[in-house]
């Protein structure tokens, strides 16, 4: 049997006894060529089940018109309605989108921007790795005017846009929270490094609710992890349980954190929420499945993809002449406590 052929305006041109070029502009209306040539190359075209190689045609313009985009993973309930958000806005303004995972491996982050540059793309849009320590992979884009967008996990200085929430005031909020309740030995999980500042900015609302609440910030209840994972945070709150006394509080920085605390002290004999309270955060659907429920901290991630998306795509119709280089844009959203039975709600 004869493999399937994609029909191309070689063939068009050969059926019809006309010239490639004469093809390719007729196709796309072109003022030189007349009506009835045209109509009866478009006609022959149809026959003949032609497709436009849209991503060639946009390699030869330089405009591809699609957005790149680059994750840790796309398993994370955050992460993918912050895809969602993306593909929604993209859509709507006839733009495609390449999901590209780092698997929170810096090496991988540098090797999949270098992909996305190759393939073109129009902008793109990252949260990145647990182990970036450097930005430098990304100046390709930057240095060629290929609009870049960080969201959530941003770098602290690299001038371009960012997308976040206001992460000390979430924080903030949770570990008041836990304080209203009752807690007095509040304990947190933190991770990421010094170049991101989600982590660190939870961590600095945690520790200045306990300041303004006149609680002693003590540095055994305060975890640092490599990663944020389940198995992460049971070793973490096997560690906080072996204290004595153990802490009356937890402001996880992710809920899959807060529910291997959750699940972990029900092992250990822990009451949840009468001796043990935590709050979680990004109201992942896990959250509500949880026994006790978890309460968490909203996090807008269907809106910050589209804030993002909304960004680039507005920023490839601006000109370059009238772009404002020291008027990178920062969307703050907002976030609020959801109070269920894990801290005694």
């Amino acid at each position: 049997m004869e493999e399937n052929k994609h029909v191309t305006i070689y063939d068009i041109a050969e059926r019809l006894n006309l010239a490639t070029s004469t093809i390719s502009r007729a196709l796309k209306d072109h003022h030189t060529i007349s009506d009835k040539t045209i109509k009866k190359v478009k006609k022959t075209a149809e026959e003949m089940g032609f497709v436009p190689n849209t991503l060639a045609a946009g390699l030869r313009g330089n405009k591809t018109r699609t957005i790149g985009v680059l994750i840790p993973t796309v398993t994370q309930p955050f992460l993918s309605s912050l895809i969602s958000g993306i593909e929604i806005t993209a859509q709507k303004s006839d733009y495609t989108v390449i999901i590209m995972q780092s698997h929170d491996s810096y090496e991988e982050e540098v090797n999949m921007a270098k992909s996305l540059y190759s393939n073109r793309v129009s902008g793109v849009i990252c949260s990145l790795a647990m182990e970036t320590r450097d930005t430098a992979h990304f100046h390709q884009f930057s240095n060629n005017n290929i609009p870049l967008v960080f969201v959530d996990r941003v770098p602290k200085n690299y001038n371009t846009f960012r997308v976040v929430i206001d992460n000390y005031s979430a924080g903030y909020k949770a570990t008041k929270h836990l304080i209203e309740q009752g807690c007095i030995r509040i304990a947190h999980l933190t991770a990421g490094s010094e170049l991101g500042n989600l982590y660190s900015e939870r961590k600095r609302g945690y520790i200045e609710a306990l300041k303004d609440h006149n609680i002693d910030i003590e540095e055994e209840l305060i975890i640092n992890l490599n990663s944020v994972t389940y198995e992460d945070g049971v070793k973490a709150s096997n560690a906080l349980f072996d204290l004595k006394p153990i802490p009356d509080g937890l402001f996880a920085p992710g809920d899959i954190l807060a529910v291997s605390a959750v699940q972990t002290a029900k092992k250990r004999g822990i009451k949840v929420p009468e001796e043990f309270k935590v709050i979680g955060f990004n109201n992942d659907p896990i959250s509500q499945i949880i026994d006790p429920n978890l309460s968490t901290i909203t996090h807008p991630a269907e809106k910050m993809g589209k804030a993002a998306a909304e960004i680039i795509i507005k920023n490839l119709k601006t000109s370059k002449n009238d772009e404002n280089d020291d008027a990178k844009e920062i969307t703050f959203l907002n976030t609020e406590v959801l109070a269920r039975e894990s801290s005694g709600k």
